[in-house]
């Protein structure tokens, strides 16, 4: 292991830096080229042949569901057991529910919020298989307030601009996990803590890669390598990929927040960007105790329709020179024929019914099909029609920076993939209408 510490300086880009963009610079080149992985990519509307959607109401027996209660204790448990098998992978059981809390709450910000740190342990074996939460609370809130928690592509120490926080570690491009450390007046980016803070919201953040690192090979450091069998090398083709790792993991961050009684757990809002749009969506699908699912950019594999084949298609996702260890095996099997699935994304977002859900967009990300997010939150209606709940109640795209706020959201920024500052703001306010101003 290298036993460096990461600094920013203003010479040269940093690893960290090079980490934080290149989500928005891979989407940015793939809209410049005509094939990704050897595959040809698609931004024509009028190259998008017929398809037809599966109804998320129709049962597997033909028998159309009419109603909330056979929604969520039959029809829901099939369209579950089938993103399972067919795209994210079944994960086991959660055996532990153990956590340290070694912050218990540090006044910061000049006295405005307090702050708590919490290591997460996903095994009985405490040496491995961590994670530390970062929480912060507005200091003068008289009962429990909400919570933002975001899974970041960053560890705690660099997503808030917080010197107190534990440095903790990353993944670097040799694959290996080193130390971190900023130095102070050097941060290229920070969550707005403060935003929240002053809505009377909470902020909480924990690093994907404590999870499992974000590529093939990290699989015999993360959580999935700690359930393989003493001869299995990788998962059973319906088992888990490290997008259903991270949402697992996930599942450990709500166990403590439930305890915790600073924190309203009946209003907690889940939000990821890109690959952790997709992670988000698929942990509110499966812990129902997310109470609202913010998704940014999730695109193909989230939010975006497959049958479309525009932009990213599940091909390119699961070509092996990109991210088929993020979903089961069995999703291969529909990269040429995306039409052959059984499922599509307007059935993942369904199952965020009756919550409130947001999808977050950006109007120069094709890549991700911000259109196809949109027409899957369309088709989704109907299910939350059922618990008496608005959809978008529009068939028409909104132009960007209009947002749409009912139970369910769609708001796209003009700019490019990820979340931008003034995102921000809206996910406070879709929080404050649907936590605060519903009481």
């Amino acid at each position: 292991m290298m036993h460096t510490y990461f600094r920013f300086n203003h010479y040269r880009l940093s690893f960290l830096i090079v980490v934080f963009c290149m989500f928005t610079i891979m989407s940015v080149v793939a809209q410049q080229q005509d094939t990704i992985a050897g595959i040809p990519v698609n931004y024509d509307e009028s190259k998008i042949g017929v398809y037809k959607l599966p109804d998320p109401l129709i049962m597997e027996n033909g028998v159309a569901v009419d109603n909330a209660e056979d929604w969520m204790t039959k029809r829901r448990p099939e369209i579950v057991a089938l993103f399972e098998s067919e795209q994210f992978g079944r994960a086991p059981e959660r055996e532990s529910r153990n956590a340290k809390l070694f912050d218990e709450g540090t006044p910061v910000f000049d006295g405005k919020a307090t702050r708590k740190q919490v290591t997460l342990y996903f095994t009985d074996e405490t040496l491995n298989n961590k994670a530390d939460l970062l929480i912060y609370l507005p200091a003068e809130a008289a009962k429990p307030v909400p919570l933002f928690l975001m899974i970041s592509f960053m560890p705690n120490s660099l997503t808030v601009d917080d010197p107190g926080v534990r440095p903790g570690f990353i993944w670097n491009r040799e694959k290996e996990r080193v130390p971190v450390q900023i130095d102070q007046g050097k941060r290229f980016s920070s969550l707005d803590v403060m935003k929240f803070i002053e809505a009377g919201i909470g902020v909480a953040t924990i690093y994907y890669g404590d999870i499992e690192p974000d590529f093939p090979e990290g699989i015999s450091h993360g959580i999935r390598g700690h359930y393989l069998a003493e001869d299995e090398k990788w998962p059973l083709p319906d088992e888990w990929g490290t997008i259903s790792a991270w949402a697992w993991g996930l599942g450990y961050a709500m166990d403590y927040i439930e305890s915790d009684p600073d924190i309203d757990s009946k209003k907690v809002a889940l939000h990821g960007v890109s690959r952790l749009g997709k992670t988000v969506l698929w942990a509110g699908a499966l812990d129902e105790r997310f109470a609202m699912i913010i998704a940014s950019c999730s695109g193909e594999g989230g939010a975006a329709l497959s049958m479309r084949d525009y932009g990213e298609t599940i091909g390119h996702m699961i070509a092996p020179s990109r991210y088929y260890y993020q979903f089961s095996g069995n999703r291969a099997k529909y990269a040429e024929n995306p039409q052959s699935s059984p499922i599509d994304a307007h059935m993942l977002i369904s199952l965020i019914a009756p919550r409130p859900l947001l999808l977050q967009t950006g109007t120069k990300d094709g890549w991700s099909d911000p259109k196809g997010e949109f027409l899957a939150a369309v088709a989704v209606e109907p299910v939350y029609n059922l618990f008496d709940k608005k959809g978008l109640e529009t068939d028409v795209m909104p132009e960007a920076d209009r947002p749409i706020f009912n139970d369910i959201g769609y708001f796209m920024h003009t700019g490019g993939h990820g979340t931008l500052p003034g995102d921000y703001d809206l996910f406070i306010e879709f929080m404050r209408k649907h936590f605060i101003h519903a009481e």
